[in-house]
């Protein structure tokens, strides 16, 4: 089994988080998977809706050359998600996403899920993510810390910033589990993997979870579903599939003009 793993940082701006990512995810994946991380130039290094745009506009382009190539599924490991529902209706091979992931297995957790995301700016699209995805009832606070995506990852290159990063989160993790949120996921792939070293890590006897293993296993396990029995997304509404050539005209004009 083949698995794109989608990071919206490029190696050049984040060579310790992807090494110690590609670390992470050997250890995680079945015997007989791989799993290559492909990165997006210039990468995501500002908290914006506008930078998700541009970025998934690339994810898209990203998931028909994945498919094309042979893999077996894509991966999004990217909490925003940016492209989704987009890269789903393009490709036949399962596409999961990390934010998605994250939010439907803690679901199975505890009844009420909050998320500490790295930025004040990136709280109004968590909460249009946790609408699309039907979870209003589930995921119900989102507090943020203060950096930006290049910021954090600064982390990885200091253990005193790592520190502050764990004790900034859980600053912001107290309210919401004292607010009746009993599992708690942080919003981004890059604390996720900063924490993963945590075992069993907690905030006041809410699980923290790291949703890297999560998204990859459900990208195993819709491989393997989709051979057993030929499962796949629904093309009768978020993702009808378009025709070839639309297809086509949307990878021939990368500006959209």
């Amino acid at each position: 089994m083949r698995i794109w793993y989608q990071s919206y940082v490029d190696y050049e701006h984040g060579k310790t988080y992807w090494d110690r990512l590609r670390l992470h995810l050997k250890d995680i994946v079945d015997e007989g998977t791989t799993v290559d991380i492909h990165g997006i130039t210039p990468h995501d290094n500002y908290a914006h809706a506008i930078v998700e745009f541009r970025c998934a506009r690339e994810v898209i382009c990203n998931a028909v050359r994945a498919e094309r190539e042979g893999y077996d599924a894509f991966v999004i490991g990217h909490f925003q998600d940016a492209g989704l529902y987009e890269a789903r209706s393009v490709v036949d091979i399962p596409v999961v996403a990390l934010g998605e992931a994250s939010m439907l297995y803690a679901a199975q957790l505890g009844q009420r899920t909050g998320i500490v995301t790295i930025n004040t700016r990136f709280i109004p699209w968590f909460h249009h993510q946790i609408g699309k995805y039907g979870l209003k009832e589930r995921v119900t606070g989102v507090h943020a810390m203060q950096f930006e995506p290049g910021q954090i990852l600064r982390a990885y290159e200091s253990e005193d910033l790592a520190r502050e990063v764990e004790a900034l989160f859980e600053a912001q993790a107290k309210p919401l589990v004292a607010s009746g949120c009993d599992v708690l996921i942080p919003g981004g792939g890059i604390p996720m993997l900063l924490f993963s070293a945590l075992k069993n890590h907690a905030v006041d006897g809410a699980p923290v979870i790291n949703g890297i293993p999560i998204v990859v296993k459900m990208a195993e396990m819709a491989v393997k579903l989709r051979r057993l029995t030929g499962l796949g997304a629904s093309r009768t509404s978020d993702f009808i599939k378009p025709p070839p050539e639309i297809i086509e005209e949307f990878l021939a004009n990368p500006k959209g003009l």
